[in-house]
């Protein structure tokens, strides 16, 4: 299956679409009280799409907008699946911030084959094939090599029902205050993945994000030497709520610190 080309050439035209379009004024909606969605986000979904249906024709796409408010279920064992975030980071996107990208990955049921995140503002492109490493720009990444949690920059993330439960979301962020070097919060989950991947970032956790932020980005933290899982150290799950990856070296000791919280008492 020659997929890799047809996915590249769909991301880069999506990620210029992105770039030709982020600095000037755009129309916003709201599918919930924080959940933005822009013209450029429907429009790059709708061309990626394109390409894809246009090649695979057997193959199901789960692509954000076009999911909205969908009951997602995991598909069966042997169906080829692609994941699609048109914009991740459409806040930042919206409010002219340039931390957003393309997210596409193909699965086989649940086994991730293949991811790409294309950054459109550095055009950096993040690419991983399962079994065959992970490359930025075509050049191969590897996780970073802190080993002790006082060094290590972890990144973040909150789910949209955060002002609801903020509270609950800060916890987390106040225990790893305590332990890390420091934490930061950029508003694009695929591309936090991606900077674990290349070193850049120690460690991530994020709650409730869904298949199409993590599918490339996962893969690509485990093609570069990396490991996720979820906040208990379980095997992570596409359509699960809890999402931790790290470089390897620190994984037991982020996951000592989630459990702590998650069994505190409320």
């Amino acid at each position: 299956m020659d997929f890799e080309p047809i996915a590249r050439t769909a991301v880069s035209e999506a990620g210029a679409l992105l770039r030709a379009r982020w600095r000037h004024a755009k129309t916003v909606q709201y599918k919930g009280a924080v959940d933005l969605v822009t013209e450029s986000d429907r429009e790059a979904e709708t061309l990626v799409v394109g390409h894809l249906q246009r090649a695979f024709p057997d193959h199901l796409i789960v692509a954000e907008e076009a999911s909205a408010g969908a009951t997602l279920r995991a598909p069966a064992s042997g169906r080829y699946v692609w994941y699609l975030d048109p914009l991740d980071g459409t806040t930042n996107f919206a409010h002219g911030y340039p931390q957003f990208c393309v997210s596409l990955a193909l699965a086989c049921g649940a086994d991730v084959l293949f991811g790409i995140v294309y950054d459109p503002v550095r055009e950096e492109t993040f690419v991983a094939n399962r079994g065959r490493g992970a490359t930025l720009n075509g050049e191969t990444i590897h996780v970073s090599e802190v080993d002790d949690l006082q060094r290590a920059l972890l990144a973040t993330g909150f789910a949209y029902d955060r002002q609801v439960r903020a509270d609950f979301y800060l916890s987390f962020v106040r225990d790893f205050m305590g332990c890390a070097q420091d934490i930061r919060r950029l508003g694009s989950a695929a591309l936090d993945l991606c900077y674990v991947a290349c070193g850049r970032f120690d460690g991530f956790w994020e709650w409730r994000l869904r298949p199409w932020d993590t599918a490339a980005g996962t893969l690509i933290v485990r093609e570069a030497g990396g490991t996720a899982s979820d906040f208990r150290g379980s095997a992570f799950d596409l359509y699960g709520e809890q999402t931790l990856v790290s470089n390897g070296c620190l994984h037991a000791a982020l996951l000592a610190v989630l459990a702590a919280r998650l069994d505190a008492p409320r």
